[in-house]
């Protein structure tokens, strides 16, 4: 399956946020019902959590992570396959808050992105010879 856009997909947030602060504050609090409504943070996942692991991409940047980052990451998960199991989310006092969901593994995709695109760029490099 490919996405547009790379594993993370494709995001104006950044854009938003530079050029229209107006625009961005008027549609965070529609991201934070949408995050609401995800459910991710019922269970204790945070979002960097549901992007999925079997892209190359993914994985590379999942070895970079700190161990202890990448210990806290399994429990999160067996913590949420354990709630899946029981058919209901963690008690409401355990559910993630909006500030502990950080984006701790984008940062390590968009270096592995960004090293993918550099070693394209000089894979389909064309020497020139200069005629003497």
């Amino acid at each position: 399956m490919v996405l547009i856009g790379g594993p993370l997909g494709i995001s104006l947030a950044g854009t938003l946020k530079q050029y229209s602060a107006g625009l961005y504050n008027s549609l965070k609090p529609l991201a934070n019902a949408y995050a609401r409504a995800a459910g991710h943070r019922k269970v204790g996942l945070r979002y960097d959590d549901l992007i999925i692991e079997e892209r190359v991409d993914v994985e590379k940047a999942l070895s970079r992570l700190p161990s202890k980052e990448g210990y806290d990451r399994v429990y999160r998960m067996r913590v949420a396959f354990q709630q899946d199991l029981m058919r209901r989310p963690l008690p409401k006092e355990e559910w993630l808050k909006a500030e502990d969901d950080v984006r701790y593994l984008t940062p390590y995709i968009q270096e592995v992105s960004a090293e993918d695109a550099e070693r394209a760029k000089w894979d389909s490099i064309e020497v020139e010879r200069k005629a003497v």
